[in-house]
């Protein structure tokens, strides 16, 4: 049975070239667009079983906004990323904004279509191997020779270190000045400090980043120690 998707991709010609090869093995693709400003809107008004997102640049901040609105707005609609050989960063960005699975650019179309079935299914979408070899690293942080999460932790001051460890835990900027008895403006401040100093560009990458370096580890004893 055909899957119902909605092809996005960085190159307009790739989604309509992936849109046709899937139109010819019997899915209905409701549209094949590149990822402008209205991509998920797009998605979301059509409703697919599937979102098929293609992304040269799965590890570059914010690129995967799109799929946390999707996520958040219609949760039923599953979202497959197609990219590049994944980074541990990319696909744990990735996952942590409500992928369904991570398929490779270059796998063959059969692949695509086993993928796009299990995310129906809902089942995590993306091959052993794959999975394995990307987070090896994730797995051992300490291992590397640049320790990135002490290097990380170094950028911030204790205060913005008890911000990051509450934007892991989800807490909104309301929660985050109620615990730590600071206005909600002076909150949102050291919010935007702290991904400015981590580089990321959302509060979703920043608690990806910060687990996948072990930073959140290394951060817990020094929570709520000091003023910045």
């Amino acid at each position: 049975m055909g899957v119902r998707v909605v092809v996005v991709d960085d190159h307009r010609l790739l989604a309509e070239a992936l849109a046709s090869a899937l139109k010819l093995r019997g899915h209905r693709v409701l549209a094949a667009t590149a990822p402008a400003a209205g991509a998920a809107e797009l998605v979301i008004g059509r409703a697919p079983e599937v979102c098929l997102l293609g992304t040269a640049t799965p590890a570059e901040p914010g690129v995967f906004e799109p799929v946390v609105r999707i996520k958040r707005e219609r949760p039923q609609i599953a979202v497959v990323v197609l990219g590049p050989v994944p980074s541990p960063r990319g696909i744990a960005a990735a996952f942590a904004a409500g992928a369904s699975g991570y398929v490779r650019q270059d796998e063959r179309i059969e692949g695509v279509e086993r993928a796009l079935a299990k995310a129906r299914a809902g089942e995590p979408a993306i091959a052993p191997q794959l999975l394995q070899g990307a987070f090896a690293e994730l797995l051992n942080p300490a291992a590397q020779p640049d320790d990135e999460g002490s290097r990380l932790l170094r950028l911030l001051t204790p205060r913005e270190v008890e911000v990051l460890v509450r934007v892991a835990e989800g807490e909104d900027t309301r929660l985050i000045a109620a615990g730590m008895a600071i206005a909600p403006s002076t909150a949102r401040t050291h919010v935007q400090r702290v991904l400015m100093k981590l580089g990321v560009g959302s509060r979703l990458e920043a608690a990806a980043l910060a687990a996948r370096t072990g930073l959140l580890d290394r951060a817990g004893p020094l929570r709520g120690v000091g003023e910045a």
